[in-house]
């Protein structure tokens, strides 16, 4: 059994010290992938990854449900935080209540960049929760490569697949994604008509 995969196994059983001993562990590897997913941004954006990394740290650990079976099972949830993180700072900034056109400053409020705009970030969550539906274990792979930069190999070995595999489920997941967000002005026109 691995030092991490213990250390999951005691966080299951109650022991709180076993969660000051993961972030050491886990702490690179979550601000590699933070770093890869802010790496498309322009100079000077207000988040770095480190922040990224310490917000999502602090959804993993301060969930009611803390409990990790295994290495690929943390890295799906910090996966899914940061998708999270990224969903909701697009659309705070998509919607109008915050005072229309007028731009607020708050230094509580750390921005987040996301390397594509708003609307399009949004068009894909909606899709990906819809593919989730259909393809949970495949939803798990975009998360893992598109929210977090795992590379095929890596996301195989939190999947616990083939990279072979991975690489088929990856290429159906962008065409069935592809094929949903070209697709989604016609759904929601469809859906008002009802």
């Amino acid at each position: 059994m691995s030092d991490l995969t213990r250390i999951l196994t005691d966080i299951e059983q109650g022991n709180a010290r076993a969660t000051e001993e993961l972030l050491p562990i886990v702490y690179n590897e979550l601000r590699r992938m933070a770093a890869y997913k802010m790496s498309s941004e322009p100079a000077g954006h207000t988040l770095q990854p480190t922040a990224l990394v310490h917000e999502a740290w602090l959804k993993l650990v301060d969930s009611s449900s803390q409990s990790w079976q295994n290495r690929a099972h943390f890295f799906g949830a910090a996966a899914e935080a940061m998708r999270r993180i990224l969903i909701a700072r697009a659309r705070r900034k998509h919607t109008q209540r915050r005072g229309s056109d007028v731009a607020h400053a708050d230094v509580d409020e750390l921005e987040i960049a996301s390397p594509v705009p708003n609307d399009q970030l949004l068009a894909l969550n909606d899709a990906l929760d819809r593919f989730a539906a259909l393809e949970p274990q495949q939803a798990e792979l975009v998360k893992l490569r598109y929210f977090v930069g795992l590379k095929i190999e890596e996301a195989a070995e939190v999947l616990g697949i083939s990279p072979a595999t991975a690489k088929r489920w990856w290429a159906y997941a962008r065409a069935w994604l592809f094929h949903e967000i070209k697709a989604e002005p016609e759904n929601i026109s469809r859906t008002r008509e009802r």
